[in-house]
């Protein structure tokens, strides 16, 4: 990993453009990502991903070395990447519209 990375964030393999949160970050928290220093907008629990540099819209996703998803919007350096800026590549997202409507359907008398 990146000496300048922060040690609150885990690279899980070299060619990850993602990095795993491993302490949570409450809103606010600086952190380090490379050069850059930046402020995370809103909690982070363990587990969640934020960028290890700025990500183009379009651009794969990968973490565990293998794409999981391409970036909706681009996605700058430590901002959290997660169901709102990114679209699996495998499956669809499932939103929360697409909860409900599920539900919807699941409640309708079957024939």
């Amino acid at each position: 990993m990146n000496e300048n990375t922060d040690a609150r964030l885990l690279r899980l393999h070299p060619a990850d453009n993602v990095l795993t949160v491993i302490s949570t970050l409450e809103a606010g928290a600086k952190i380090r990502v490379g050069r850059a220093t930046v402020a995370v907008a809103a909690r982070l629990p363990i587990g969640h991903k934020v960028a290890a540099h700025a990500i183009a819209a379009g651009g794969r996703i990968v973490k565990y070395g293998a794409p999981i998803g391409s970036a909706v919007r681009a996605i700058s350096a430590g901002e959290h990447v997660h169901t709102h800026n990114v679209k699996s590549d495998y499956l669809p997202t499932f939103s929360r519209e697409d909860q409900a409507r599920f539900f919807a359907q699941q409640q309708q008398p079957q024939p």
